[in-house]
């Protein structure tokens, strides 16, 4: 009886052997990282009660293989205000969820997206006179 091992994943395609789909997208293209709907609820409400301030304009929502980010305009055409992120590598180091402004600086990190979106509870708002 001959031995019989499975080629490696490139041969297997060239030799018209079935491969298990899933195990073929896990192997050659993971699935990006996105925000889950409380999440999105949690900081679209955020969104919502800043744009109703006059703060903020437009968003823009990026899933990318190693994050999701939430970036936020005061105009379309100009760099985000501040990006909101989640890093799921960072979940068991400094939390998954952070905020950064415009600099790259990082206003706050944690592991609850609720305490992190705090950060726009106490910012200061220009009065118009």
């Amino acid at each position: 009886m001959a031995n019989q091992t499975e080629p490696p994943a490139g041969e297997a395609l060239s030799q018209g052997i079935v491969v298990d789909l899933r195990d073929y997208r896990s192997a050659r293209d993971p699935l990006p990282v996105t925000f889950d709907r409380r999440e999105l609820d949690r900081i679209l409400w955020v969104y919502g009660r800043m744009v109703g301030d006059g703060e903020w304009r437009d968003y823009a929502l990026d899933h990318l293989k190693d994050r999701a980010v939430f970036s936020v305009f005061k105009r379309s055409g100009e760099m985000p205000l501040f990006r909101i992120e989640k890093n799921p590598k960072l979940a068991a180091k400094q939390g998954a969820y952070s905020v950064v402004n415009t600099h790259g600086m990082i206003l706050k990190r944690g592991h609850d997206l609720a305490q992190v979106l705090k950060v726009f509870d106490r910012m200061f708002k220009v009065i118009k006179s």
